[in-house]
């Protein structure tokens, strides 16, 4: 995105479940802004209750941008959202309005602050080559050869998003460096940054309580019917859709069991389980990506009180927007 583009844009990240719709609401309220989701999930259309889109109501109140872009059978790069997120800013500056990102997806923040590094193209060769390792000896084991190779691309990724892994272990080989030194030299100088970064900050006893809160509401809300929909249309989900948090402990699961026991009250508890389990480590790593970004400020989340007033916090910290 051009630097007059992005300078005059608001940012708001955190980790999963923290409460940034709510903040985010009340920010562009204050600000006259419209939303630019930033987050890798929600740009698939009926991935709705496992991703905790913005409820109608709420897209009504504040016009929201980067929602349901693609089907969940699509692919959907950090390219393509960096080339909608640039089409969305212009089109919400026309209005004479601020745009404000709002997610958790580092991936997303990261290119936008930074820029994008491609990389060399794809070779067919060394990523079948690292598809067979997988397959032969595991996911733990991929992961750590990237840990052994570039250790900070590997803590950022999940051992189970072999298509980013093998993507950084590409990189390294046809390169010769790792993808983090890459992505370093992308830095924008300091006076194209926008002055608006924020991420919230919270306690982690208090946000892993709001995690077991958040498993229980999608359940409550009809997460297993959302899934079963999507199984059953004949073009499935795409790799990376099926990554999501929620629909691939559930598919997972289902894999090796009869229809009739897949909602018993033993499988749907140790789905929850699992799954606020693996929320709460993707929230350990959302905090190592935002506090690895020098351009984001954090705003500490202490309790409900904080949460309240976040918005007005990170209104009195605001820096000038260059216009």
């Amino acid at each position: 995105m051009p630097p007059e583009l992005l300078r005059r844009c608001w940012f708001l990240a955190g980790p999963t479940a923290v409460g940034k719709t709510e903040v985010s609401l009340q920010l562009a309220r204050s600000l006259g802004a419209e939303i630019v989701a930033m987050d890798s999930m929600t740009v698939y259309r009926g991935m709705d209750i496992g991703t905790a889109k913005a409820s109608p109501a709420e897209r009504l109140e504040v016009p929201h941008h980067l929602l349901d872009v693609v089907h969940p059978w699509d692919e959907f790069t950090v390219k393509d959202y960096l080339l909608a997120a640039e089409a969305a800013v212009r089109e919400i500056l026309e209005r004479s309005r601020l745009p404000l990102f709002v997610g958790g997806t580092g991936l997303y923040l990261r290119g936008l602050l930074r820029g994008l590094f491609d990389g060399p193209p794809a070779d067919p060769e060394i990523r079948q080559r690292w598809e067979s390792f997988a397959k032969q000896e595991g996911a733990a084991a991929l992961h750590q050869e990237l840990t052994r190779i570039d250790p900070t691309t590997a803590a950022r990724l999940h051992p189970n998003d072999q298509r980013r892994i093998i993507r950084a272990l590409e990189v390294a080989e046809l390169t010769g460096r790792p993808l983090a030194d890459w992505q370093r030299e992308s830095l924008r100088p300091e006076s194209d940054r926008p002055a608006n970064v924020f991420w919230l900050e919270p306690d982690r006893n208090w946000l892993n309580a709001r995690i077991y809160q958040r498993v229980r509401k999608m359940f409550n809300e009809g997460l297993l019917d959302e899934v079963e929909r999507l199984s059953a249309d004949p073009r499935g989900l795409s790799p990376t859709a099926r990554q999501a948090l929620g629909y691939k402990e559930v598919l997972d699961a289902w894999e090796d069991l009869p229809p009739a026991e897949r909602r018993s009250t033993l499988v749907v508890e140790r789905l929850m389980a699992e799954i606020e389990l693996r929320t709460r480590q993707f929230a350990k790593r959302q905090f190592t990506w935002f506090r690895n970004l020098a351009e984001t400020t954090a705003v500490p989340i202490e309790n409900e009180i904080d949460l309240a007033s976040a918005a007005e916090t990170i209104l009195s910290r605001a820096g000038d927007v260059k216009l």
